[in-house]
């Protein structure tokens, strides 16, 4: 389950970031870095946005013929799915079927448990045995990996503890093609990064799948992060805001600067995915049906990425 993680994602913070302060960068400028025969990250949707409708397992196994629709008539890369999602017996069948109909690829999954508390070890690694394992027949290549919320700061066992899970899970996903990468919400960020300096530290080659949002909700600069971290970033989340901390129906409607951040990825030549993650505030009704809140965050993505 991603209760700590479902917890992070409700907590409306409102740290400003160098990030949140319009577009430093011309769109022409942006597109004119992107030569022709320049790399072209593709572009998955993460299903956040569905799973969200979900309470309290966030579990839309039941809606993936309408997600994996929605994503095709949108034009979307590849759909990063869930954990829970492929817990079901039939997920490798049922998901593969769906992906072949609609054209729409398979290419990730999110995952997160309480990787710190060395009591539930085995409980944990037999569950994303599973779940890497079903991803990897599905031919998904990225596990972003979410390492739980202690509600508190993590001290230095538990830290062990985290990275020796991790490295047990990491030779899970090589074993199935997959590749694992740390994805942040903001308590691995805050503290100065404590938590995931710590994890850092005791495993350095570690990749990342950042999520920028929640490194600005963390008082953490997208930028700073790309140019310190990148050469270690093989994904990351997509997802935008408004100046007062409030979730955009689509990207490009708030203020985060992601000119700027596209130019730090250029400086440290990304090579990775990308997945854009809509979330809406509790009781939000959007404007716009999902299909075209997922075409006007790629037209975005696109143009001002380069991609």
């Amino acid at each position: 389950m991603k209760v700590p993680v479902v917890a992070s994602r409700r907590r409306f913070l409102r740290n400003s970031s160098t990030c949140l302060a319009g577009s430093l960068l011309p769109a022409e400028w942006v597109r004119s870095a992107f030569a022709a025969g320049a790399f072209k990250a593709k572009v998955s949707a993460h299903i956040w946005v569905y799973a969200s409708a979900h309470p309290p397992n966030w579990d839309a196994y039941g809606d993936m013929e309408r997600i994996f629709s929605d994503l095709h008539e949108a034009g979307l890369d590849g759909v990063e799915i869930m954990e829970v999602n492929l817990r079901h017996d039939d997920a490798v069948e049922r998901l593969g079927a769906l992906s072949a109909k609609y054209k729409v690829p398979v290419t990730g999954a999110s995952y997160g448990a309480a990787m710190w508390d060395a009591s539930k070890h085995k409980e944990i690694l037999d569950d994303a045995t599973v779940v890497v394992t079903r991803l990897g027949q599905l031919h998904g290549k990225t596990l972003g990996i979410s390492v739980g919320d202690a509600q508190h700061v993590k001290t230095e066992a538990e830290l062990d503890a985290q990275a020796a899970l991790l490295r047990k899970i990491m030779k899970v996903c090589d074993d199935s093609g997959v590749v694992l990468n740390l994805h942040n919400h903001t308590y691995e960020v805050g503290n100065g990064m404590h938590d995931l300096k710590g994890t850092l530290a005791r495993i350095p080659d570690i990749k990342l799948g950042p999520d920028l949002n929640w490194l600005v909700r963390g008082g953490v600069d997208p930028v700073t992060f790309i140019n310190t971290y990148g050469h270690q970033v093989v994904y990351m989340h997509i997802r935008d805001q408004y100046a007062d901390g409030t979730w955009t129906e689509y990207v490009g409607q708030g203020v985060t600067n992601f000119a700027a951040i596209a130019e730090a990825l250029r400086s440290v030549d990304f090579h990775g995915r990308a997945g854009i993650e809509l979330a809406f505030p509790n009781n939000f009704v959007p404007k716009y049906p999902m299909v075209e809140d997922w075409k006007r965050s790629l037209d975005y993505v696109h143009t001002t990425f380069g991609w």
